[in-house]
């Protein structure tokens, strides 16, 4: 009997989809998330917001700055909770010091994409990025929705 390995869309906790839209994602890294107890509760209800989030490395470790954890209405009159705090991310040497001569790059920036649970961890996948300036935009949605069409047509055609 084996183990069916669930779907990662399923494991899915919160999505940066402004990020694609703003960047060109270069490369991506696997970071573990530094939580405390409400904040894990509170995504396992799924009340997490990362679409104004980004990264900085200072000090040899990186932390995600503008992520916005809600908290629990239960959790929240025991503890004195910052839902906006900057949390630190898990990484290995190599990958801070590519991040770090990455960033100090011009036009280099590091945004978290998305979060997501591997087992009974949270981690967040970041990247780095280069900025779209607004023609790439346009040519974003062009492309988005020719492929739409595309679809559209192919699906008829298949129907006839």
């Amino acid at each position: 009997m084996s183990k069916k390995k669930p779907n990662n869309s399923d494991n899915t906790i919160a999505r940066n989809k402004r990020a694609r839209f703003d960047y060109h994602l270069e490369e991506t890294f696997e970071a573990g998330i530094e939580l405390r107890g409400w904040e894990v509760k509170s995504l396992r209800m799924g009340k997490a917001d990362i679409s104004d989030s980004y990264v900085f490395v200072r000090d040899g470790q990186a932390f995600l700055l503008g992520g916005n954890f809600t908290p629990l209405d239960t959790v929240s009159t025991h503890y004195v909770t910052e839902p906006d705090r900057t949390r630190r991310l898990l990484l290995h040497k190599r990958e801070l010091a590519k991040l770090l001569a990455a960033t100090q790059q011009k036009g280099l920036t590091c945004v978290c994409v998305s979060l997501y649970w591997k087992g009974h961890l949270v981690k967040a996948q970041i990247a780095l990025a280069r900025g779209k300036q607004e023609h790439d935009k346009r040519q974003t949605d062009k492309d988005r929705d020719w492929s739409r069409t595309k679809q559209k047509i192919m699906r008829d055609a298949v129907k006839q």
